[in-house]
């Protein structure tokens, strides 16, 4: 079967407050919970991120034929005092659109995430993912360390 996206029409970019409305929100819902945002929420919050500058960064890949978001990842950087005040690169929410999984675009938006932490002097980027993902994550370079914990608080 043919893929329907042409390679040539995938941009990998960073996140523009117009991709809203391009199913950015949606495309995180088949991550996690994600109510709905409104506009003004989603200015807000973008605002904010981007007064981060290069220590936090979203990167989108748009399918330019139909104006839609179909793969995310972000990162943001840890300034830390160990390691000779070194930067550690946090990799989150990544997410490719289940019409587009087995074409390399989450392979791609990890290239992205990692080379920019490099980029910024990180001395190593991390990320915590499902037992279900290990095998991707392994293909794309990361190795299993230690273990995760968490703990959620009521809102």
């Amino acid at each position: 079967m043919a893929s329907k996206f042409v390679k040539e029409a995938l941009e990998v970019r960073r996140l523009e407050i117009s991709d809203k409305s391009k199913g950015f929100i949606e495309l995180l819902q088949q991550l996690s919970v994600c109510d709905s945002v409104s506009d003004e929420e989603f200015k807000a919050r973008f605002e904010d991120l981007t007064s981060h500058g290069d220590d936090h960064v979203i990167f989108v890949i748009e399918d330019s034929r139909s104006s839609k978001i179909i793969a995310t990842g972000s990162v943001f950087v840890e300034k830390k005092f160990l390691r000779n005040c070194g930067k550690v690169g946090h990799i989150e929410d990544v997410v490719v659109d289940s019409s587009a999984r087995g074409l390399g675009l989450g392979h791609k938006i990890i290239g992205f995430l990692t080379d920019h932490a490099r980029s910024l002097g990180c001395y190593k980027v991390i990320l915590d993912c499902s037992v279900d993902n290990k095998g991707f994550y392994e293909k794309c370079g990361f190795k299993s360390k230690e273990i995760q914990m968490v703990m959620y608080f009521d809102s």
